[in-house]
């Protein structure tokens, strides 16, 4: 939200109240109030009728800084709020006469006490971003609604990156954001998975600690400065520092929560139904012989929303005309070695049966009346689940226990964006705030109880709506995109922005969701779907089932679902990283490389994992335009090598893409190409990159049931050639850890 008009004005209707002197610093433990009234302070009449900031300080975790900034205290707090951790992290306080420093960690606040207003952020006596005069600021508009804003400084060559799943620019600089959760599809400024939180490559990272709508103008109201809005009275934000992008997130991950551990079966090929396709046991059972026929390895099935009755969306019972045996149905597919995915979502249209229900309990949100929401957008009449009632969740939950029970394994939680305003909520939330909220509670309920039927590492969702803490429950898709070579850029700019908000692992629609994907779109988009962390074959209108499109679709489908398979112990070993730290699997060119100044913008390639570069091919001729950081790269598959800094333009045909193997590196290969789950420690190989004679290298590799294997690995004889794959001496030294 932009408030002003140039550099000297405001707006019409706009009037602004600014910090301008310190009347006032008080330390109270690990807290540090700054009381700064919007007028200079020369005398004593001069303290009545001034209005009065009080910016608190204060730490949840080292390297982490609060800031918290008020004007009127007295407004209820009615939440929802997000979880943020706190360790109680030991602080330092030193008020001076003209300044007073505040310390976590590795990262101050330098705040001025004396003369113009200004907090200088700052880690190895460097300054990371400014809090300048004018950036702080208490909006009135004509309409007599209030905000408050803060404008950090952007430094030279700094970038922003992620504020949630966006399709647009990577590089958010230059862009106005709103975080407000939107069905929009994949071709817009608006987004499903909305997160208040940005990541720089300058030592810092920003959340701002508020699930309502958080305007941002990403040096795009002051050119210099990132500037982050809310309406009312209070503002909170967390400065968050590391050396690196990657240690920033794991700061931020700490503070909003890690990823879940999510089964290994997750990881191989979903095949689903579509969306608004025909289809029943027939059709399903057809699918399947059909991939088991061309040795294609499959290993979830899904059912979208037609699994149950038209106009009775959500009831949960299958529609007896296409599917009259349910549980003999999944019992064969679990006999054929599948897992079962089945489409939810937490609204109830008015012909089923649960809305009656649902009704008479109390379950379903009301508007401020006592009536309930309803509309007909979507589905006839239907209102949806408050899950602010302990009651209505556990309601709910047992209606997804039944499905369990009759053998589905896992659901796609779909939809959650559209949340309206004009409603009570059971616990009396804010309607504002719990907008982009719902998301994170209808995501967890069924998380939550996956887990506990199931069991630890076991559930796994295919969610599309989340905010911040959403990384919390995987894995998440990116919605509905068009079938042509821009969507899927664009889908991947929506993946790499997600991963710089903290998100481990993402998936998409493989040929595209709307619309049929022309042969050589789906066969590129192949590639690019099985080099993700997760993989699934889905379409709006038409089947995506590989031998529809031409025969050769099959062959390529074969081709990279196998060598995913065959990536399980590499794929796994980097799963532990978004466990461990927050780093996830898709990673930024600039994740990284930060040091590489040609990795800043990149946004058509990424890394898989520590060691794998990736660049989809997205055009018809074959031919990809990418860029490789300093070293020898190799190409995973046929062991070409080229060398970097510096741009590549290469021509690959459908069984390739630009897939590089980082100089040095030791890929675990598995030996089994037709599922994901296998002994990964044992049916193994170990193949070296561009090594060097003698080099040694440990690697780990998950096991199931938990620990890892860890390998000691000596890689001797080194063919004067440069070949990519040498011998490598295995020693097992370290067991199970």
């Amino acid at each position: 939200m932009k408030f002003t008009d140039g550099y000297w004005m405001h707006r019409p209707g706009i009037t602004a109240l600014n910090p301008q002197d310190v009347s006032d610093v008080v330390a109270e433990g690990s807290k540090l109030s700054v009381y700064a009234p919007t007028q200079p302070i020369n005398a004593r009449g001069d303290a009545l009728n001034c209005p009065q900031l009080t910016i608190t300080f204060d730490s949840p975790l080292p390297d982490v800084i609060s800031v918290t900034i008020e004007h009127f205290q007295g407004a209820l707090d009615l939440g929802p709020h997000f979880e943020v951790a706190e360790t109680n992290p030991e602080v330092n306080i030193a008020i001076g006469e003209t300044e007073t420093v505040y310390a976590s960690g590795a990262l101050s606040a330098r705040i001025k006490t004396d003369g113009a207003w200004g907090v200088d952020f700052m880690a190895g006596g460097h300054v990371l971003t400014s809090s300048v005069p004018r950036s702080i600021g208490l909006i009135s508009d004509a309409a007599g609604k209030n905000f408050v804003h803060e404008q950090l400084t952007l430094g030279v060559g700094t970038n922003v990156y992620g504020l949630g799943e966006r399709f647009g620019a990577f590089v958010k600089n230059g862009q106005s954001v709103d975080i407000w959760n939107e069905d929009g599809g994949t071709s817009s400024d608006l987004a499903y998975k909305n997160v208040p939180f940005y990541l720089t490559n300058s030592g810092y990272g920003i959340f701002v600690n508020h699930p309502e709508q958080v305007s941002f103008e990403v040096g795009s109201e002051v050119v210099s400065r990132t500037q982050f809005s809310v309406e009312g009275q209070k503002l909170q934000y967390f400065v968050i520092h590391g050396d690196t992008p990657k240690d920033i997130l794991a700061r931020y991950t700490e503070l909003t929560g890690r990823p879940s551990r999510i089964p290994a079966w997750s990881y191989g090929l979903w095949l689903s139904t579509s969306f608004t396709t025909n289809y029943n046991e027939e059709t399903v059972m057809g699918f399947i012989d059909g991939m088991e026929q061309r040795g294609l390895p499959l290993s979830v099935f899904h059912f979208d929303c037609h699994w149950m009755r038209a106009f009775h969306w959500s009831d949960f019972i299958w529609d007896p005309a296409t599917f009259p045996d349910p549980e003999g149905m999944l019992a064969r597919l679990h006999d054929r070695g599948l897992k079962v995915c089945v489409w939810i979502n937490p609204y109830i249209a008015q012909r089923s049966y649960l809305f009656k229900e649902g009704m008479e309990l109390g379950y379903l949100v009301k508007k401020e009346d006592g009536s309930l929401w309803q509309w007909d957008m979507w589905q006839a009449g239907m209102a949806l689940v408050d899950f602010t009632n302990p009651e209505a969740t556990r309601w709910y939950q047992d209606k997804l226990r039944t499905l369990l029970g009759q053998g589905v394994d896992s659901f796609k939680t779909d939809f959650g964006e559209r949340i309206p305003t004009n409603v009570r909520w059971h616990d009396g939330s804010s309607p504002e705030r719990m907008h982009n909220y719902y998301a994170q509670l209808y995501n967890q309920v069924v998380f939550d109880l996956l887990t506990k039927e199931l069991g630890a590492g076991e559930a796994v969702l295919f969610a599309r709506s989340a905010t911040a803490g959403g990384q919390k429950l995987p894995v998440h898709w990116g919605g509905d995109c068009e079938s042509t070579f821009a969507a899927m850029s664009e889908s991947l700019r929506g993946g790499l922005s997600l991963a710089s908000s903290g998100f481990g692992f993402w998936s998409h629609d493989i040929g595209g969701f709307e619309g049929t994907p022309d042969p050589d779109i789906f066969k590129r988009w192949i590639a690019f779907g099985l080099l993700s962390s997760h993989s699934r074959l889905h379409g709006s209108n038409s089947y995506r089932v590989p031998w529809l499109v031409d025969d050769e679709s099959s062959e390529v489908l074969k081709h990279f679902t196998e060598l995913k398979m065959r990536l399980m112990p590499y794929l796994l070993a980097s799963a532990e990283e978004a466990y461990a730290s927050g780093t996830p699997m898709m990673r930024p060119m600039f994740l990284e490389f930060p040091q590489d100044p040609g990795c800043a913008g990149l946004d058509r390639q990424y890394l898989l994992g520590p060691d794998l570069l990736v660049a989809p091919v997205m055009d018809a001729s074959g031919t990809v335009q990418f860029y490789l950081p300093e070293g020898t790269w190799t190409h995973l598959e046929t062991g070409g090598q080229i060398s970097g800094p510096g741009w590549h333009t290469k021509t690959f045909s459908v069984f390739q893409a630009a897939t590089y193997v980082r100089q040095g590196a030791v890929i675990p290969l598995g030996t089994v190409c037709d599922r994901p789950e296998y002994d990964w420690s044992r049916e193994v190989e170990f193949v070296a990159f561009a090594p060097t004679e003698g080099q040694q290298s440990i690697v780990r590799i998950p096991q199931q049931g938990g620990g890892s294997a860890v390998f000691d690995v000596t890689v001797t004889n080194v063919s004067s050639s440069g070949s990519h794959v040498a011998a490598v001496e295995r020693v097992d030294n370290a067991g199970i850890k």
